[in-house]
């Protein structure tokens, strides 16, 4: 059997599960998933390889109207995603589509990428599936799409009829990364994530998304089986540092707890951290300061 390989963008609006659908689809957690929208702020590269072929999935952050240098780095980064792709994937929840900008914004990035559009519509646990169905019809009535999919993320159901139209309509290749590969992201960077969504879990109102990591060192000593990690976590005001470090420091020994067991579980290997919290005014409205954290605000 001749397999199949391609790139395939996950794009759509804040919080509708892209996420969650690529680690299901992958059968492991690779991009961080919280309820709080714009989590995702990077390209996040999910490899699923079978003997069908190999499809990379390819996360994004959640398109949206930008306020600040980080938010249009977000949506850049959408863009550049889409670029990249075989296949679009438009993933939509149960929320109205096609009332609001941000709708708009996603239908003017779809429409200037040239490779065939797909639908998904995701949450239909939560909407229901004669609901998800209506929706996806009103949406299909053109050819903007060349097919639609309901799926539930969280369950799985019709992410294996979603995942065989892929590899139907991808052309036969040879696979992008070694067989094992479940991502192509560093460890460095996954340890950044995992701290970030471990913050983001248990901080509420704005304050998350006033928050980046830095990873200062991550140092292995297999002698050892250890991997030392020293990051910091920035924030944009005093008031924020005082409450991400908690009374009597009890946040942030929390997430360093949570944070420190989840990479244990990902390397094998005993896990040293240490986080500390600086104050770096108005970071996410700095573009030298964006670029400093790995970002690329240009």
């Amino acid at each position: 059997m001749n397999r199949k390989s391609g790139f395939v963008a996950l794009l759509g609006r804040p919080n509708v599960g892209k996420s969650t659908l690529l680690n299901r689809i992958v059968r492991a957690k690779i991009a961080i998933v919280t309820r709080k929208p714009q989590t995702t702020r990077d390209r996040i590269a999910g490899i699923l390889t079978e003997t069908r072929g190999q499809i990379v999935f390819l996360d994004s952050p959640g398109i949206h109207k930008p306020t600040r240098a980080l938010n249009s780095h977000m949506v850049r980064t959408a863009c550049r995603i889409g670029e990249e792709a075989d296949i679009v994937a438009h993933v939509i929840d149960d929320r109205p589509v096609g009332k609001g900008p941000e709708d708009a914004m996603v239908r003017g990035i779809l429409e200037k990428i040239p490779v065939p559009r797909i639908l998904v519509v995701n949450k239909v646990d939560r909407i229901g599936r004669a609901a998800a169905d209506e929706v996806r019809k009103s949406l299909s009535r053109d050819d903007f799409y060349a097919a639609s999919f309901l799926v539930s993320a969280t369950k799985g159901d019709g992410v294996e009829a979603f995942v065989t139209a892929l590899f139907a309509r991808l052309p036969e290749g040879p696979a992008f990364y070694p067989e094992e590969d479940l991502t192509d992201l560093p460890m460095r960077f996954i340890a950044k994530e995992v701290i970030r969504e471990k913050l983001f879990e248990g901080l509420a109102e704005e304050i998350p998304y006033s928050i980046a990591v830095r990873i200062d060192e991550y140092k292995e000593e297999p002698e050892k089986n250890l991997i030392r990690i020293r990051a910091e976590i920035l924030v944009e005001r005093d008031s924020q540092k005082g409450i991400v470090i908690g009374k009597g420091g009890a946040f942030l020994k929390k997430v360093g707890m949570a944070s420190r067991l989840e990479l244990e579980k990902e390397t094998g290997s005993r896990v040293y951290l240490e986080l500390f919290v600086v104050v770096e005014r108005d970071w996410s409205r700095s573009e030298s300061m964006l670029r400093h954290l790995g970002y690329e605000p240009g």
